[in-house]
C-alpha cells in the first residue's frame, strides 16, 4: 500500500508528466506557426511546478516516498526549481530562434522539453540506483530527440548521432558500475548501499572496481575529461536553443546524482572516488581552458569553457572528506552547489545573447560575429560582457564568488596537496580570462561586419536583461544563494 507522504513527494512530477502529455496532445490543434497557445502552456506548467518545488524546498521537511526510491529534500527540490526557472528561460530565448528555423512545425521542442526535465527531476529524487537510471535516460533520449530536431541540417543529425553513440557508452559504464555494487552490497537503495559499504564486510577491491565504473558515467555526463569528447561537438552541431537546452538545466540534474550516488551512497569510499575526481578535474581544467583559446567558434568556446567549470564543481565534490573526517562535508559540496547554480545561471545570459543575434539563415556562432556589438546594441553588448566577465570569475560578478567559495572549501580541507590544487585552479582561471577577454575586445573595439539592427521580442528581451542584472546582483550580495545552499546541504547530510 503506497501511503499519501509518498504521493505528496512525487506532485511536482505527476503534474510535469501529466501537462506534457497535455502539451503533446492539444498542440495538434495548434495553427500558429510561432505555436504561441502551446508555448504560453509550457510556460505556465514549468512556473507552477517551480512554485511548488519552492514551497516544498522553504518547508524544509525530508519525505521519503515508494519504499525509500524516491525522496524529497530542501537540496533536491531547490535544484528541481532551479531546473524548472532554466527551462523556463531557455524556451522563452529559443522560440524566436526555433520558430526562425522551421523547428516548430510540431509542438516537440516544448513537449521533449517537459520530457527531459521530467527526467532531471526523477535523477535529482532518485533514492535507488534504477529510479537515477530511468530519470537518466529519459533525460539523454529526449535530448538526443531535441539535437536532431533540425531534420534537414546535416551537422544537427551528425551531433545527434555522435551524442547518440558517446551516450549509450557512457550509460553502459554507468549501469554496469551500478550493479557491481548491487551484487556487492545486494542492495539498489542508496541508504541501504551506504549501510552496507560502512560495514566493512564486503571486499573493497570489489567496491572499486564497481566505483570506476560509476565515475566514469558520472564523468561523462558532467562532461569533464576524458569523457569530454562530446562536448564540442554537440554544442555546435545542435541547434543553438538545444544547446542552450542540453548546457543548462541537465547540469543541475548531473551534480545532483553525484550527491546522490556518491556522497549519500559511497560516502564511506570517499578516499577512493575523490582521488578519481581529483585526476578528472585537474585535466578538465587543464584541456577545457587550453583548448578553449584556440577556437574561433563561440559556441565551441563555451563548450571547452563548460568543461573548466565542470572541473570547478569536482574540486568542491573532491575536498568533502579528509582523512575519514567529514567536518568540512557541508562546506564543501555547498560550495560546489552554489557554483554549479551560478553557472548555469551565467550560460543561460551567454547563450541567450547568442540566439538573439542569429538571424534566418545566419547563425552568430563565430566569435567575429560580435564585433562591433557595442556599436549596434550597449544592452545587449553589457549583458554578454557581464556573462563573460563572470565566467571568467572577475569580481563583483557572481563568477568571481562561485570560483573563491570552491578555492576557500578546498583550501579548508588542509593539507600542502590540497592548497598545490587551488593555486592550480587559479592559474588555469588565469589562462581561461584570455579567451573571455579576447571576446570582450571584439565587441567593443573591433569595428561592425554588420549594420543590423539587433531586435528581439518583449518577453525575450525583459529574461535577458533580468538575467545579466542577476549575475551582477548576486555578485554584490551572494550571502542569499550561499546561505539557501549551505542549508540544503546541511539537511541532506543531516538524512
Amino acid at each position: 500500500m503506497i501511503d499519501k507522504l509518498s504521493w505528496i513527494s512525487v506532485y511536482p512530477e505527476i503534474i510535469l508528466l501529466i501537462m506534457a502529455c497535455v502539451i503533446a496532445l492539444a498542440d495538434l490543434g495548434v495553427k500558429s506557426p510561432r505555436r504561441t497557445q502551446t508555448y504560453v502552456l509550457s510556460l505556465l506548467t514549468l512556473a507552477i511546478v517551480a512554485a511548488l518545488q519552492a514551497s516544498y524546498a522553504v518547508g524544509g521537511v525530508t519525505v521519503y516516498g515508494f519504499n525509500n526510491m524516491v525522496v524529497s529534500d530542501p537540496m533536491g527540490n531547490w535544484l528541481k526549481c532551479f531546473a524548472s526557472i532554466a527551462m523556463m528561460v531557455t524556451l522563452v530565448y529559443g522560440r524566436p530562434y526555433a520558430g526562425d528555423r522551421d523547428m516548430l512545425r510540431g509542438g516537440e521542442m516544448f513537449s521533449l522539453s517537459m520530457f527531459s526535465l521530467l527526467g532531471m527531476f526523477v535523477m535529482i529524487s532518485g533514492n535507488n540506483f534504477l529510479v537515477i537510471y530511468l530519470g537518466l535516460e529519459l533525460l539523454t533520449l529526449s535530448s538526443y530527440a531535441l539535437v536532431a530536431l533540425r531534420r534537414d541540417n546535416g551537422t544537427a543529425t551528425e551531433a545527434a548521432m555522435k551524442y547518440f553513440v558517446l551516450g549509450a557508452l557512457a550509460s553502459g559504464f554507468l549501469l554496469y558500475g551500478l550493479s557491481m555494487m548491487y551484487g556487492a552490497t545486494g542492495s539498489l537503495d542508496v541508504n541501504a548501499v551506504f549501510k552496507a559499504i560502512n560495514s566493512g564486510q564486503i571486499k573493497h577491491q570489489v567496491l572499486v572496481f564497481g566505483l570506476v565504473f560509476v565515475v566514469s558515467g558520472l564523468a561523462f555526463k558532467l562532461g569533464v575529461v576524458p569523457f569530454h569528447m562530446w562536448i564540442p561537438d554537440v554544442y555546435q552541431g545542435a541547434p543553438t536553443a538545444v544547446t542552450l537546452l542540453i548546457g543548462g538545466a541537465p547540469k543541475l540534474a548531473a551534480f545532483a546524482i553525484c550527491i546522490r550516488l556518491l556522497v549519500e551512497g559511497m560516502l564511506p569510499l570517499a578516499i577512493d572516488w575523490q582521488q578519481m575526481l581529483m585526476v578528472l578535474s585537474v585535466g578538465s581544467l587543464l584541456i577545457g581552458n587550453l583548448a578553449a583559446i584556440a577556437q574561433t567558434n563561440l559556441k565551441r568556446m563555451l563548450a571547452y569553457s563548460t568543461i573548466s567549470h565542470m572541473g570547478f564543481v569536482l574540486l568542491g565534490l573532491m575536498s568533502g572528506v579528509v582523512n575519514g573526517d567529514i567536518h568540512y562535508a557541508a562546506n564543501a559540496y555547498s560550495s560546489s552547489m552554489f557554483y554549479v547554480i551560478t553557472y548555469v545561471l551565467t550560460t543561460l545570459a551567454s547563450f541567450g545573447v547568442i540566439l538573439l543575434l542569429a538571424r534566418d539563415g545566419f547563425e552568430s556562432e563565430e566569435i567575429a560575429d560580435l564585433a562591433g556589438l557595442n556599436e549596434r546594441s550597449p544592452l545587449y553588448a553589457g549583458v554578454m560582457a557581464v556573462c563573460l566577465l563572470s565566467l571568467a570569475g572577475i569580481p563583483p560578478m557572481v563568477g568571481f564568488y562561485a570560483k573563491l567559495s570552491v578555492l576557500q572549501a578546498l583550501v579548508a580541507s588542509g593539507g600542502a596537496f590540497n592548497i598545490g590544487l587551488a593555486v592550480f585552479a587559479v592559474m588555469m582561471s588565469l589562462i581561461g580570462a584570455f579567451y573571455y577577454l579576447r571576446v570582450i575586445k571584439v565587441m567593443y573595439f573591433d569595428k561592425p561586419t554588420s549594420t543590423n539592427i539587433v531586435s528581439a521580442p518583449l518577453d525575450v528581451r525583459a529574461v535577458l536583461t533580468l538575467n545579466g542584472a542577476l549575475l551582477l546582483l548576486l555578485g554584490l550580495l551572494p550571502g542569499g544563494l550561499m546561505t539557501l545552499c549551505a542549508n540544503a546541504v546541511v539537511q541532506m547530510l543531516g538524512t
